[in-house]
């Protein structure tokens, strides 16, 4: 008898990618994660591709498995995808020493660091619920113009 299977955690628009005990610390792992959350997957994969810093490269190639697993796995639509998610978490620290002056010695500290990509696909909106959303917020600020409008007339008049 077998254990039953594990659900799956993620919702049915969305696919990920782990990477685990890749040398660098945390903390500069999650400045490269800023800068990809919350972007479309072709403009997150273009700035990884020109970012200076030296971890990029390898947080491309995840991202990059991250969309190949949405659209194979998933049979998601590469051109909707978005980063959701780009979680950093802290894995095992490589403790060293060096020799120091007087016999002494200091301790250096190796980090080491996960980072889960969760790309999720956007909802395809229509473009007439687009134009109804557009018309909606011009009546708005006509209304309130027309408000503003009536409260500055009351009020001359009253004077």
């Amino acid at each position: 008898m077998s254990k039953p299977k594990h659900p799956r955690m993620l919702a049915d628009t969305e696919a990920q990618a782990i990477l685990r005990n890749v040398h660098v610390s945390p903390r500069k792992l999650n400045l490269v994660a800023g800068l990809i959350r919350n972007r479309s997957a072709a403009d997150a994969v273009a700035t990884l591709t020109f970012s200076k810093r030296r971890i990029a490269q390898t947080v491309k190639k995840l991202l990059e498995s991250a969309i190949a697993n949405a659209e194979n796995n998933h049979s998601l639509d590469v051109d909707r995808l978005f980063v959701s998610r780009a979680e950093v978490g802290r894995s095992i620290v490589m403790k060293r020493f060096m020799a120091r002056g007087r016999g002494r010695a200091s301790r250096i500290e190796k980090w080491f660091s996960h980072i889960k990509i969760i790309v999720a696909e956007r909802a395809q909106v229509d473009a007439s619920e687009l134009t109804k959303a557009a018309n909606a917020a011009e009546i708005a600020k006509v209304d309130a113009a027309l408000a503003t409008a009536d409260t500055a007339t009351n009020e001359e008049g009253a004077a």
